[in-house]
């Protein structure tokens, strides 16, 4: 996969703002562009990312617009959580996620969507210095069972399902360690480490 494309897909909270971008608010993305994203856009959303990333996105976009129309609606959207396993998405659901759009959802919109969600990703450091508070012996891990604890009973709590969702993208190792130093990474990149 190239840079930033992540392979997480559509997760996040149900019918919540920027379930579809998102997931609990933060988009992988390519340092390139979130240093552009965070250093105040131009109005040309454009000349946020290079070439490579808005053929990405492009690609991305192209595989939305099920019917190819050159628009994203909630009929492309059902269309494409069904070819990702997902039936059955609710009508609210779909309606939410195209009313995050200020219009039709052109391929400019779509770019620009993106770019926004950028300018709230936090940098790699800042995730990294999250993790290294519960990571007092300096490891490079920390215990499974112990985030979890932390993310269900803290400020912005995880349910269940959540945690099985980030489990399942950054599984444990055999000793229930997680290593938040690759977790990092894959967050703010969209792939691993080679």
């Amino acid at each position: 996969a190239g840079q930033g494309s992540g392979a997480q897909g559509p997760v996040g909270r149900k019918g919540g703002p920027g379930a579809w971008l998102t997931s609990r608010g933060r988009v992988s993305a390519p340092r390139r562009a979130r240093k552009r994203a965070e250093g105040g856009a131009s109005s040309n959303v454009f000349s946020m990312f290079d070439q490579s990333q808005i053929q990405e996105f492009k690609e991305a976009f192209t595989i939305m617009d099920q019917n190819r129309d050159g628009f994203i609606d909630k009929e492309d959207l059902r269309d494409t959580f069904a070819a990702l396993g997902r039936i059955n998405v609710k009508n609210e659901e779909l309606e939410a996620m195209v009313k995050e759009a200020p219009g039709p959802i052109n391929f400019t919109v779509f770019l620009t969507m993106f770019g926004e969600k950028l300018k709230g990703t936090d940098p790699e450091e800042t995730i990294l210095h999250a993790f290294k508070v519960f990571d007092t012996e300096g490891k490079g891990f920390v215990k499974a069972d112990f985030i979890k604890e932390k993310l269900m009973t803290q400020a912005d709590r995880f349910s269940e399902e959540e945690v099985k969702q980030m489990f399942a993208a950054f599984p444990p190792d055999v000793c229930g360690n997680l290593d938040y130093r690759s977790l990092c990474y894959i967050i703010t990149h969209g792939e691993e480490k080679d």
